[in-house]
């Protein structure tokens, strides 16, 4: 039986605690800008991949495409969307072919959203402080753990 060192199981030493930290800490970070456009975090990466698609859309920008893009499930999408209908930024469609495909498409409120994103952005980033060449590989680095897990499952 392997024992494991006294060390690996200090609160500091692990990997999800430190993403889990660094998550909170940067959706604490985005809050203000968020606040400015209406939006919480979640809304915010709905609106990302609605605005990608925008530029270079699925062969079906659906509700379950969204679900897949962003890992999150129809129990918590559902509301997030109905949310950015309320706010007049996304429309939801059921498809005519199947009536449990509903497709999604930007408002033009939705659309000019995005227009106020960059500068907001920016900003953030600039105030940060944080140097985007370390952003970049750790955003990389995170890609690859990401998909050594979901080779895992």
């Amino acid at each position: 039986m392997n024992k494991l060192p006294v060390d690996s199981l200090k609160l500091d030493n692990q990997l999800c605690f430190k993403l889990y930290a660094a998550s909170r800490a940067v959706i604490r970070a985005y809050k203000p800008m968020l606040d400015q456009l209406g939006l919480t975090y979640p809304q915010y990466l709905a609106m990302l991949v609605l605005w990608e698609w925008q530029d270079s859309a699925p062969q079906q920008p659906t509700v379950k495409a969204l679900g897949e893009r962003l890992a999150l499930d129809s129990g918590t999408l559902t509301p997030l969307l109905k949310r950015l209908e309320q706010l007049r930024l996304v429309q939801r469609q059921r498809s005519a072919r199947d009536e449990r495909e509903v497709h999604l498409s930007l408002t033009a409120n939705g659309r000019t959203l995005r227009e106020q994103v960059g500068p907001l952005k920016a900003r953030l980033l600039c105030d940060s402080g944080v140097d985007l060449d370390r952003l970049s590989d750790l955003r990389n680095g995170l890609d690859h753990l990401l998909g050594q897990i979901k080779a895992l499952s």
